[in-house]
């Protein structure tokens, strides 16, 4: 029984579930506090729907687990399919079931993105960009919500726009990663589609585009020094390395590093968005 309870908590990617938690938190705390039912809500709307959608994706991937990630709860047997997709269905409800008590709007986002997340698993993952806008889109959406959740949504423009950049980069560094399963399964990824060279150019058009855009706030008097200093020491520098990395040795293992690298830069930027309001 704690095998399956451990399983359960790994399906939900917890790591994932905390930064869309932490990321809506912050997004509340840019764009100005609301009731703690409001805050709250909104942080377990986003990170039950992320472990919801992490576990419908699981159950879609089986087969390129198998290959790319046979630890993962299901291949490994430890949950099966049909476990995974009502942990998903009971997660997904309380999504929804948490955003409809903070107002309309909220449910309205949380209704699109779950069924956007639940399509991003079943088709548009196997398609060429198509499955990386939708999850980065998805990801930048967690800090509109926490706008929109405080009624203060002009605020979360830059993070949302950061994430959106951040997620699409890393996105397709893991599409370089899983080569190999999603090529057995038939999915249709960019590297796969196009090779690894046109792979490699779009993830650095697309993070030195970031890069850029993270200076912009500072210079229009969004976000303080503390700001400029922790997002260039803290996160620029590692995606100049990731970039610099990914060209230098473009193989799966150097990939599955920079893709969790990238992972962990998400709660630096995060770190100095919030820094940047003082």
């Amino acid at each position: 029984m704690m095998n399956k309870w451990r399983g359960f908590f790994v399906l939900s990617r917890p790591v994932n579930v905390a930064i869309s938690f932490l990321s809506i938190c912050v997004a509340i705390a840019i764009c100005g506090w609301s009731t703690w039912k409001n805050v709250l809500f909104a942080c377990l709307t986003g990170a039950c729907l992320t472990a919801a959608a992490n576990a419908i994706n699981d159950v879609y991937d089986l087969e390129i687990d198998r290959i790319n990630r046979p630890r993962r709860p299901l291949p490994s047997g430890v949950i099966t399919s049909r476990e995974a997709f009502a942990f998903s269905i009971i997660f997904f409800l309380l999504g929804l079931t948490s955003s409809a008590l903070i107002n309309a709007e909220t449910l309205i986002i949380a209704l699109i993105f779950s069924v956007l997340l639940y399509l991003y698993s079943s088709t548009f993952k196997r398609q060429v960009l198509v499955g990386n806008f939708t999850v980065s889109l998805a990801t930048a959406f967690a800090f509109i919500f926490g706008g929109v959740a405080v009624k203060r949504v002009e605020h979360a423009i830059f993070p949302a726009a950061f994430a959106f950049l951040l997620h699409f980069g890393r996105e397709i560094i893991k599409d370089m990663e899983d080569i190999d399963g999603d090529q057995q399964n038939g999915a249709q990824t960019l590297p796969i589609r196009f090779g690894l060279r046109p792979a490699q150019i779009l993830t650095t058009i697309f993070l030195m585009a970031l890069i850029v855009i993270t200076q912009v706030p500072f210079f229009l008097n969004i976000y303080g020094l503390w700001y400029l200093i922790i997002v260039n020491i803290g996160v620029n520098t590692v995606l100049l390395y990731a970039i610099c990395s990914m060209w230098k040795k473009p193989v799966k293992s150097n990939f599955r590093i920079l893709s969790a690298m990238l992972k962990i830069n998400m709660v630096v930027g995060l770190a100095a968005i919030y820094a940047g309001r003082f």
